[in-house]
């Protein structure tokens, strides 16, 4: 992004987490808008078109979740990274957010506000590197079959090949987050 400030949408009902990352992150020299709710972000983000939404999930009038798929009705909202934030953690909603297309699920509490501020950050990286991995080379066999992912790293989605995305988290020491991606429609895996 340059230069210029990201512009993070923080959709919480929650007054004092949503003040707390909005002070977080402003701290981190983003420009920040708050909403109440989904409803509320909806209109925000239609309106003042953020980079980003970090959304909690359980909210009145509109659910985080909820919220992430009028967004994606919206053509111009539809392309704005969505990133969940929440306090459980439940698998099924790491699960629901992922088939939603959320950028990332931060479960509150188990990353510090530097950390978060990263994460948000790195969605915004140009640097992402894609590997091949081959299923049958090294200890990939036994990365795919702790994974579950299927011995032949075929796209759950629409069948092509899966690579790993990676990006640099922390240059200096040589600290790399991934995911597995599919080569053809780029959904996460």
């Amino acid at each position: 992004m340059g230069d210029k400030k990201i512009k993070i949408l923080i959709v919480d009902d929650d007054d004092s987490i949503r003040e707390m990352y909005a002070e977080v992150f402003s701290g981190a020299g983003f420009e920040v808008m708050e909403a109440i709710d989904g409803l509320d972000g909806l209109d925000k983000a239609t309106k003042d078109l953020p980079d980003v939404v970090f959304s909690g999930i359980i909210m009145p009038r509109m659910d985080g979740f909820s919220l992430m798929e009028a967004l994606k009705k919206n053509v111009v909202t539809g392309n704005i990274p969505v990133i969940i934030s929440s306090h459980m953690g439940r698998e099924e909603d790491q699960k629901k957010a992922r088939e939603l297309g959320a950028k990332d699920f931060i479960i509150t509490g188990y990353y510090t506000p530097r950390e978060i501020v990263n994460r948000v950050k790195d969605l915004f990286a140009e640097n992402e590197y894609r590997l091949r991995i081959y299923p049958d080379v090294l200890d990939a066999k036994k990365m795919v079959e702790e994974m579950r992912m299927g011995a032949e790293l075929k796209c759950k989605y629409c069948g092509a090949d899966l690579v790993l995305a990676i990006k640099p988290t922390d240059i200096k020491n040589h600290i790399f987050s991934s995911k597995f991606i599919c080569s053809q429609c780029k959904k996460q895996n």
